[in-house]
């Protein structure tokens, strides 16, 4: 995928962004008092270059009953407890290095000029930065609108491209207002996750993290064990069609949710039908072999017309989603027809919604609904598409912007992209969920039938969201929100006088681009 970030600007507070200090001091002045001060109407004179460092203090001394001396000797203190913080400025280094000479860098900061004088002697590449703006050098603080503007002005930077990091809330509102991306710096890993997210290619993040990682993607438990199985190997060579990226247990006929010894359910587990379904169809085997498991597994088949979950009749278990694989099977080798109950059932469960709580093996709605997609494009069978696809497209629209966890919102994707539904809120929702390895969260998919424990794989949800945004792509782009088109007063004015727009346009037929995608992540 061809990607350019949407964001070429990045701009930083200096204090408790770039670098952090202590309020405690060797005087006898509070650390509750020290900000009081530091929010006085003097202070913000003494940063907006208006006064002098003595003034400031004499001030200060009087409107604090304070000795000036102590005063003096507090800010010093808290000058020389300042600590930048390396490894946000390592990962801007790292962000501004792979840019290709793209991302501009800037500091924005309410400080003095003798504070500001004593800063810069920091052992900080402050190379790093195109150009620091200062209160003290502008006149203005933020909030203020017109310390922004200045910088804007200044640097040319493009406000819908430009990324606003601060500690304060009202500083960020300020920037959001002018149409900046906002990020509030209230926790270190949340922010270089979200500069990753918004100035990284999600697919190339995505794919990087899958080749690292290539034969150790395991599944775990949400109690933090982890399990050697076949099903998520499976899903994760169906999305990418890469071998080299799994670890499966070699297998002529049959397959076992497991690979060697079983963990935390009966030392012997017996062959399921829904892992080898998975696996018949997933890995190509030959005809002959297909048919002949095929023949064994309707042995499993209860009085109601269900087909069962294990080859072994002393457990006699079934489930919704282990019937739709079996489905997507036997419909594969034209003998769907077989399944007729069991299909019928599956339907009845799509009607009346009794997945929504997820079922016995399964910990998702979306997990039901994505195999049911599977079924329907991997069969490719035209009864299916009419038994089934209409009732699955209210279904899956009923589900768009329910939330979930990043597996579940990448099931969701891709099976709109199948079914030709736009999804642009789960997209949304879905970018931000990256982590700084490349990597997506965790998502649940399976679960122990007995103790409930639930079964996730990094691996699986990362090469699903990978497949979700590549699919997603392919859809047009959205038309112009009200706030892009009528953007000033004046212009909502001229467009009240004209027809409505929308009945003139024809439909666009661009896709997806990856800047869309940036500005997706930027939303959150």
């Amino acid at each position: 995928m061809s990607y350019t970030s949407n964001y070429t600007t990045l701009i930083f507070d200096i204090g408790d962004v770039l670098f952090s200090w202590s309020p405690q001091t060797k005087t006898s002045i509070s650390p509750n008092v020290l900000r009081k001060i530091l929010s006085s109407p003097t202070w913000i004179d003494y940063e907006r270059g208006r006064i002098s460092q003595a003034e400031c203090y004499a001030r200060v001394g009087g409107e604090f009953s304070i000795d000036t001396v102590e005063v003096g000797r507090a800010f010093k203190d808290a000058r020389d407890s300042l600590q930048s913080n390396d490894e946000l400025i390592s990962v801007i280094r790292h962000l501004k290095a792979r840019s290709n000479g793209m991302l501009h860098v800037f500091a924005m900061s309410n400080i003095s000029a003798p504070d500001y004088e004593f800063l810069r002697t920091k052992p900080v590449d402050w190379s790093l930065f195109d150009d620091i703006f200062t209160s003290a050098g502008v006149g203005e603080r933020k909030p203020n609108l017109g310390f922004y503007k200045t910088v804007l002005s200044s640097t040319g930077a493009d406000p819908s491209r430009t990324i606003f990091v601060d500690d304060k809330m009202e500083n960020i509102l300020s920037a959001r207002s002018l149409g900046m991306r906002g990020i509030v710096f209230d926790d270190h890993h949340k922010v270089v996750r979200a500069l990753y997210n918004l100035l990284g290619d999600p697919v190339e993040r995505g794919r990087q993290y899958l080749t690292l990682n290539a034969k150790k993607l395991l599944s775990v438990t949400d109690n933090g064990i982890f399990l050697r199985e076949n099903f998520a190997q499976l899903l994760i060579l169906e999305a990418t069609h890469n071998q080299d990226l799994v670890d499966l247990t070699d297998t002529p006929r049959t397959w076992n949710f497991f690979q060697g010894k079983p963990l935390l359910t009966t030392e012997e587990f017996p062959f399921d039908l829904d892992t080898t379904s998975l696996g018949l169809t997933v890995m190509g085997s030959p005809e002959d072999v297909a048919h002949s498991v095929m023949d064994d597994m309707l042995d499993y088949i209860d009085d109601d017309g269900i087909i069962q979950t294990y080859f072994d009749h002393r457990r006699p278990r079934f489930d919704p989603v282990v019937c739709v694989n079996a489905l997507t099977l036997f419909y594969s080798y034209g003998r769907g027809h077989q399944l007729d109950r069991t299909l019928h059932w599956i339907r009845e469960v799509l009607l009346h919604r009794a997945y929504l709580d997820g079922t016995r093996y399964y910990t998702t709605p979306e997990c039901f609904l994505y195999f049911l997609g599977r079924l329907l494009e991997v069969s490719n069978d035209a009864y299916l598409a009419v038994y089934l696809k209409p009732l699955l497209i209210e279904r899956v629209q009923e589900r768009i912007g329910a939330g979930g966890d990043a597996l579940a919102l990448s099931m969701r994707l891709r099976l709109c992209a199948y079914l030709e539904l736009r999804n642009d809120v789960d997209l949304r929702t879905l970018l931000p969920l990256q982590c700084e390895d490349g990597g997506w969260e965790i998502g649940w998919i399976y679960k122990y039938g007995s103790s409930g424990i639930s079964i996730g794989n990094r691996g699986l949800t990362t090469s699903l969201a990978v497949k979700a945004i590549l699919e997603m792509q392919r859809f047009p782009s959205p038309p112009p929100s009200p706030s892009t088109v009528l953007a000033k007063p004046e212009q909502a004015h001229t467009a009240a006088q004209s027809p409505p727009r929308r009945f003139l346009q024809h439909k666009s037929d661009s896709s997806i681009t990856a800047s869309s995608i940036s500005t997706s992540i930027g939303q959150y």
